[in-house]
C-alpha cells in the first residue's frame, strides 16, 4: 500500500477541488482541454516519461543517505583554490539553510532587498578592502571563468579605441597559474580574436600586442612572489595585470592592489562555504576605479530613497546584456549571491582579528609540516609560502607516498613526481603529525619525534618580509561588531526582515519561475556526505556523486529528448554558451568553417545575443509578428540570404511573450534543411515537462535552468546551474575538463572551473524528480498552465493581455500591457511600487516588451495567494481609474507615493490627499500580516551619479 502523503500534493498549490473551480472560471471543463488549447497537437507527446515513480520525502533521505555514504571524505589538501572550511553554525542555520535567504529573488526591487543588499556589499567591501582595490562586483561564478571576465574586460579597454591588425590581443598567462583557469581562458578566447600565451616568463614574452597578463599569488605550487615589476612594465605600455588570488592568504600579504595589480579575481569559498564537488563558491572581482563602469555583474550601490534616506540598489550594469545584446561584452545573468552573503557574514563573524589569526593558524601548520618533511629528506621546491608546500619524489617513492596516503584516507595533488599538499583552516596539529608519519613509513623512515612550536620556532614566518601585509582591512563597524552568536543571529535576522522572500508571498515573475524550493530538496545539501567533497577527488571516492550525476542525467536527457548532457555549465547564460560552442565545434568537424551566422528573434532573452557574440558568432535578429510570435516569412527571408552561412537558431520555447508558436516544427526543418541547428533556450522548460521536449520538437541542444524548472533556489541572485542537453550527433563535443575526465571524444575544453559545474545543488534536481516521479513531473506542468490561465482570465477583465495563442490561452506566463495608462499619468513604476503596499514583489517589468508584466505563477501556489495576487491588482486598477478620472490627485496619490514605509505613516506629519489607511491596508487581508518596505522608492538615477559601493560610515545605515 503506498504512503498516503505524497510530495506531489506537497509540491502542487491547488487542490484537485480548487484545480476543478479554477477551470471553470478559465471556461474548460478539464485539464485536458485546457493542455490541449494550450500546447499544438503537433508537438504533443502522448507517452509517459521513461523515469521513475514518485517517492516520498521520507524513503527518498533514507535512500539518499545510503548514496551518501558510497562518497568516502577524504582529509583534502588537494587545494587548487578548494579548501575545507568550517561553516559557523550560527551562518548554517540562519542564512543556508533559512529560506528567507535562499528564496529570494535577485534585488531588481530594490525597495523590498535592502537586506540582502546590505549583505553585498559587505561581501563587496571585504573583497575591496583585502584586494586593495577600490571597486568590487557583488560575485561571479567561479574563480575561472572570474579570470576571463577580467580578460574580455581588459581586452576591451585596451582596444576601446583600437581595430583590426593595430588591436593588442595577446593574453600572457602564468604557467603557475591553476590548471583550469588556464584551460578555460582558452575556451573563452577563442571565437572573440584573442591569443592565450601560456608563459614561464612573463617579463620575457612580454611585447606590445600583450594587453593583459595573469598571475596566480599565491601560485599553483604555493609559491610567494611579487609582481611589483611585471606591473610596472604592463602599465609603461598601458596594459594591464590581474592577479588570481586567495582572500585568507591576503590577511597577511600586501594585497594585489598594493603590488600594482588593475584586477583581482578568486574564490570566496574557504570563508565558510563547503566544498560540495565543486559548487556553488562565490568567486569575487576587484578593480581599480577607471574600470568602474565596464565591471562584469552586478554591483550594490548607495542611493537614496523619495524621502531623502539612504537606500541601496543594484548599480550600473544592471542587466547589461539585456539592454546591449550582442554588443555586450559579457553574457552573465546570474552571480552567486548566497554564497556572497554566507562568506561576507563570515568576515563580519569573525572579524579582521579572528580572520588573521585563523591564516596565522593554517601558516604555522604549513611550516611545521614543511619542517617535519625536511627531517625525512623531503626539500620543498617552494620557498615563500602561505599554505601550500610542493616537492618532488622519485616515482616509486610517489607509488607509495600515494598508497599510504589513500590507506590513511588523504588527498594530495600528483602532478607528474611533483606531490603539493595545501593545509586549511580545519587542519589541526594531528593532521600535521600524522602526515608527517605517512611520509615517513612511505619512506621506509623512522617517524621524527615531533615538537610542533619548536620547529615553526626555526623557521617562523615562511613568507617573505617585504610582501607582509602593513595596511588595514575590514575597519568599517559591521566587521567590528557582530561576533558573539547573539548579536551576529540578531544581525541576519534584521537584514532578513527586510526583504521579501517566498516565505512571506508570491514572487510573480515572469521567466524566473520562482516556484517552491522543498526543505526535503535541500537539507541534503549540508550533509558532509555531499559538501565536504573536493572537485578533483578521485572518482573511486565520489561514487555517490558519479550515480546522482548519471541518474539525472538519464532523467533530464528523457525529458529533453536528448541523447546526452554536460552539467558543467554553472548559470543559464553559462549554458547559452556552452551549447554554442558545442554547435560550433560540429560545423569545425565538418570543415564548415564558415558558418558563423546565427539567427535571434527580437523577442529572444538578452542573454542569447551576448552568448552568440562571445561565441564568436554573428547575429542577425529576426522579427515578430503582430500576435507575438516569430514573424515566419522575415525568418524564412534572412534563412534564404545567409544560408550558405547558417550555424543556427536561437529560440526560446514557448515564446518569452508565453505562448506555444504553432509553426516551431517547421522553423527547425527550415533551419535543418539549411544546414543549421537549433537551439531552444530552456528557461521556459517548466511549461514542457511530460507533455513534449525540445528534441520532439525538432531542437539539437537545449539548456536547463535547474534554478527555475527543477527547483534549485534563486538564493537572492543566485546559485544557478544551466547544463546543456544534446542530440546525439552533438554528444561527442561535450565539454571535457583538464584535471577530472568529462565530455565527449572530441570535447571542447573546459566551460567551467569544475568539472560538473556546482554540483552540490544538483541534489535539489535529483531531488524534485524522484519525488515528484513520472506522473508529478507532468502535473507541474500541467498546473503551472492552469495557474497562469487561471490569473489570465481573472485579470483580462481590467488589463489588456497582450499575446495569447489562437484559442485565448497562454503557457505558464502572461504579459500585460500597462502602456495605455501613460496617457493619464501612471507610469509603470508607480503600479510596481504600488504592488509592495499589497505585499507582492513585482512581476517582471518592461521585458520582453517595454510598458508591460510579465507574470508567472508557477505550480506552487495554491489558489488562496492566487486570489490575493487578484485582489492586489484589481484594487490597483481601481487606484489608476481613481488618478485618471480626477478621483485622487494627479501627482500627490498612493500610487506615485509607493512604496509607503512605516516612518512615512507613523509620521505626525501627514500632509496627503489621501488616507493613512489606504496607504498602509488597500484590502482588509495585509492586516496583521502585512510587509513592510523598509525604504521608500529608489533613486536610480542618483545612484548612478554618485557611485558608492563599499559600506558607508554606520551614520548612513543608524537613518534608515
Amino acid at each position: 500500500m503506498k504512503h498516503p502523503d505524497s510530495f506531489t500534493h506537497r509540491h502542487l498549490g491547488p487542490n484537485e477541488q480548487e484545480a476543478a473551480e479554477m477551470l471553470k472560471v478559465i471556461g474548460v471543463s478539464s485539464m485536458e482541454q485546457l493542455i490541449d488549447e494550450t500546447i499544438p497537437a503537433a508537438i504533443r507527446i502522448n507517452r509517459p516519461l521513461n523515469i521513475p515513480e514518485a517517492m516520498t520525502e521520507y524513503d527518498y533521505l533514507t535512500e539518499l543517505g545510503k548514496i551518501a555514504a558510497k562518497n568516502i571524505i577524504f582529509r583534502s589538501h588537494i587545494g587548487l583554490g578548494y579548501y575545507d572550511t568550517i561553516t559557523p553554525p550560527a551562518l548554517l542555520r540562519n542564512i543556508f539553510e533559512n529560506p528567507g535567504w535562499y528564496t529570494q529573488y535577485t534585488p531588481y526591487q530594490a525597495e523590498i532587498s535592502q537586506g540582502r543588499m546590505e549583505a553585498l556589499l559587505n561581501f563587496q567591501t571585504m573583497v575591496s578592502d583585502l584586494t586593495g582595490l577600490p571597486v568590487a562586483n557583488a560575485s561571479l561564478l567561479d574563480e575561472s571563468t572570474a579570470a576571463a571576465e577580467a580578460m574580455y574586460m581588459t581586452f576591451n579597454q585596451k582596444n576601446r579605441t583600437t581595430k583590426g591588425d593595430d588591436m593588442a590581443n595577446v593574453i600572457l598567462v602564468s604557467d603557475k597559474c591553476f590548471p583550469q583557469t588556464i584551460d578555460l581562458l582558452k575556451t573563452r578566447a577563442d571565437g572573440v580574436g584573442i591569443q592565450v600565451k601560456v608563459s614561464a616568463n612573463l617579463h620575457k614574452d612580454l611585447n606590445d600586442k600583450v594587453f593583459a597578463a595573469i598571475v596566480q599569488y599565491p601560485d599553483v605550487w604555493g609559491e610567494i612572489d611579487s609582481c611589483e615589476n611585471l606591473a610596472e612594465k604592463l602599465h609603461a605600455q598601458n596594459s594591464y595585470l590581474i592577479v588570481a588570488t586567495d582572500l585568507l592568504a591576503l590577511t597577511l600579504l600586501k594585497s594585489p592592489g598594493e603590488l600594482g595589480a588593475d584586477v583581482a579575481v578568486g574564490n570566496a569559498q574557504r570563508f565558510g562555504v563547503p566544498m560540495g564537488f565543486g559548487g556553488p563558491h562565490a568567486a569575487f572581482f576587484a578593480v581599480k576605479e577607471a574600470f568602474l563602469r565596464h565591471i562584469p555583474g552586478r554591483i550594490i550601490g548607495m542611493s537614496v530613497d523619495a524621502n531623502g534616506k539612504p537606500a541601496l540598489r543594484m548599480a550600473l550594469q544592471t542587466r547589461e546584456q539585456h539592454i546591449r545584446r550582442e554588443k555586450a561584452t559579457s553574457n552573465i545573468c546570474t552571480a552567486q549571491a548566497l554564497l556572497a552573503i554566507m562568506s561576507g557574514m563570515y568576515a563580519v563573524y569573525h572579524g579582521p582579528k579572528n580572520l588573521k589569526a585563523i591564516a596565522e593558524r593554517v601558516h604555522y601548520h604549513a611550516v611545521a609540516l614543511n619542517e617535519g618533511l625536511k627531517q625525512l629528506g623531503l626539500i620543498s621546491t617552494v620557498k615563500q609560502y602561505f599554505d601550500t608546500i610542493s616537492f618532488e619524489v622519485e616515482g616509486r617513492q610517489k607509488k607509495e607516498i600515494k598508497r599510504i596516503a589513500r590507506a590513511m584516507q588523504r588527498n594530495f595533488r600528483y602532478t607528474g613526481n611533483i606531490i603539493s599538499i595545501s593545509v586549511d583552516e580545519t587542519t589541526s596539529s594531528e593532521d600535521i603529525t600524522d602526515m608527517i608519519g605517512l611520509f615517513a613509513i612511505s619512506l621506509g623512515k623512522m617517524i621524527p619525534a615531533l615538537a610542533l612550536d619548536s620547529l615553526v620556532q626555526n623557521v617562523g614566518n615562511a613568507m617573505p618580509a617585504y610582501l607582509l601585509r602593513t595596511s588595514e582591512y575590514l575597519t568599517h563597524p559591521v566587521f567590528n561588531s557582530h561576533h558573539s552568536e547573539t548579536a551576529m543571529m540578531r544581525y541576519i535576522k534584521r537584514l532578513e526582515n527586510k526583504d521579501l522572500s517566498l516565505n512571506m508571498s508570491m514572487i510573480p515573475l515572469g521567466s524566473c519561475t520562482m516556484k517552491l524550493n522543498a526543505a526535503a530538496e535541500l537539507i541534503p545539501v549540508s550533509w558532509a556526505g555531499f559538501n565536504r567533497i573536493h572537485p578533483f577527488a578521485p572518482w573511486e571516492q565520489t561514487k555517490g556523486y558519479l550515480q546522482i550525476i548519471e541518474e539525472l542525467g538519464d532523467y533530464l536527457c528523457e525529458i529533453t529528448g536528448f541523447a546526452g548532457i554536460s552539467f558543467q555549465p554553472n548559470s543559464g547564460a553559462q549554458g547559452e554558451y556552452a551549447g554554442l560552442l558545442v554547435i560550433r565545434e560540429y560545423h569545425r568537424s565538418r570543415k564548415d568553417f564558415h558558418r558563423n551566422v546565427v539567427l535571434i528573434p527580437a523577442s529572444a532573452h538578452g542573454t542569447n545575443p551576448a552568448s552568440a557574440a562571445i561565441a564568436g558568432f554573428k547575429i542577425v535578429v529576426t522579427k515578430t509578428a503582430a500576435d507575438g510570435t516569430i514573424d515566419i516569412a522575415d525568418l524564412k527571408e534572412k534563412v534564404e540570404l545567409y544560408k550558405d552561412v547558417l550555424a543556427g537558431l536561437m529560440v526560446t520555447y514557448p515564446s518569452t511573450h508565453g505562448v506555444f508558436e504553432e509553426t516551431i516544427q517547421d522553423i527547425c526543418q527550415t533551419i535543418h534543411s539549411h544546414g543549421g541547428q537549433v537551439y531552444m533556450d530552456g528557461a521556459n522548460m517548466n511549461a514542457q515537462v511530460g507533455l513534449t521536449s525540445p528534441g520532439f520538437i525538432g531542437a539539437d541542444v537545449c539548456h536547463l535552468n535547474l534554478h527555475k524548472t527543477f527547483s534549485i533556489p534563486h538564493g537572492g541572485g543566485g546559485p544557478g546551474m544551466g547544463p546543456i542537453c544534446v542530440a546525439e550527433h552533438l554528444t561527442p563535443f561535450l565539454p571535457g575538463h583538464v584535471m577530472v575526465k568529462t565530455g565527449g571524444k572530441k570535447a571542447i575544453s573546459a566551460v567551467s572551473a569544475a568539472p560538473y559545474g556546482s554540483t552540490s545543488i544538483l541534489l535539489i534536481s535529483y531531488a524534485y524528480i524522484k519525488m515528484l516521479g513520472r506522473e508529478g513531473v507532468k502535473k507541474a506542468t500541467e498546473y503551472a498552465i492552469l495557474n497562469a490561465n487561471y490569473l489570465k482570465s481573472r485579470l483580462e477583465t481590467k488589463y489588456k493581455v497582450l499575446y495569447t495563442a489562437e484559442s485565448g490561452r497562454v503557457g505558464h506566463e502572461f504579459i500585460l500591457d500597462m502602456r495605455m495608462f501613460k496617457a493619464g499619468g501612471v507610469e509603470i513604476d508607480d503600479i510596481v511600487k504600488r504592488l509592495i503596499d499589497y505585499g507582492f514583489h513585482a512581476p517582471t517589468v518592461s521585458f520582453p516588451v517595454p510598458g508591460t508584466l510579465m507574470i508567472e505563477p508557477t505550480e506552487s501556489e495554491p489558489l488562496e495567494e492566487l486570489d490575493r495576487f487578484c485582489e492586489a491588482m484589481l484594487g490597483i486598477h481601481q487606484e489608476i481609474v481613481e488618478v485618471i478620472e480626477g478621483t485622487a490627485d494627479t501627482k500627490d496619490n498612493v500610487l506615485k507615493n509607493a512604496p509607503h514605509t512605516q516612518a512615512v505613516l507613523l509620521a505626525d506629519e501627514w500632509n496627503h490627499s489621501y488616507l493613512r489607511s489606504k496607504a498602509a491596508y488597500p484590502v482588509k487581508s495585509l492586516i496583521g500580516n502585512k510587509f513592510w518596505a523598509s525604504v521608500g522608492r529608489v533613486d536610480n538615477a542618483f545612484g548612478d551619479r554618485n557611485v558608492v559601493c563599499v559600506c558607508p560610515p554606520i551614520e548612513a545605515y543608524q537613518t534608515v
